[in-house]
């Protein structure tokens, strides 16, 4: 009994090591849906939230993806520490594009990241904000700093539209957030045409999320 206990339980081992080790490949990503990749990430972040990720074997996972890459997303998300996308959407090496920028702003760099994200067969496009955003607050106040300022002044489209009454409320700066990721799937798709095309063929699809600092909750904003 003891032999097949411990057979049992290498075997065990061998099969969830050996699951650990699988990444995206060219045949996993082109089977892949738009809401197929969105549930991948909404299930993530529950796992996230559950604190129930996935285990990895890093090293293996590293040796799988030397010879390529085939991410099934691409988050566009600001710099904020607090909100690393890999981790709240629970996935690995190789699963996902990230752009990070403060603010989450769109400039042409983003976009021919973005583009090359698309071109190399990505299903969706993630445009994640989030509450407390040192980026939003900056622009509210009307910050200056070196090359920060006119990155700021992307934003402040946003800090109108969303028509505070307090502006420096804590539901005002999660209000303007949610505009400004708005704004950047606005400026996506009219800035290019090459994800523009994409998108109306049905090949990806462009979301916009917002990331709770304070619960690690991800919400996906619904279409407006």
């Amino acid at each position: 009994m003891r032999h097949r206990a411990a057979l049992l339980s290498l075997l065990l081992c061998a099969v969830a090591s050996a699951a650990t080790a699988q990444v995206m490949t060219a045949d996993s990503q082109g089977k892949m849906t738009p809401v197929q990749a969105l549930d991948q990430l909404r299930d993530g972040n529950a796992r996230f939230l559950a604190n129930k990720p996935r285990t990895h074997d890093w090293p293996k996972t590293v040796a799988a993806t030397s010879s390529g890459q085939f991410p099934f997303a691409a988050v566009l998300s600001c710099m904020d520490s607090r909100v690393p996308p890999e981790i709240v959407f629970d996935q690995g090496i190789g699963d996902l594009f990230s752009v990070r920028v403060a603010g989450n702003v769109v400039d042409e760099d983003d976009l021919g990241s973005l583009e090359y994200a698309a071109k190399s067969g990505v299903k969706l496009i993630v445009v994640l904000g989030h509450t407390r955003c040192g980026a939003v607050h900056g622009a509210i106040d009307n910050v200056e700093l070196g090359n920060l300022t006119a990155l700021l002044g992307k934003i402040k489209p946003s800090v109108v539209a969303a028509h505070c009454s307090d502006t420096h409320g804590e539901e005002c700066v999660s209000a303007v957030s949610e505009e400004n990721v708005r704004q950047s799937m606005r400026d996506i798709r009219t800035r290019s045409p090459y994800i523009a095309t994409a998108l109306d063929a049905g090949k990806i699809q462009l979301v916009g999320a917002m990331y709770d600092v304070v619960t690690g909750a991800v919400s996906f904003l619904p279409p407006k």
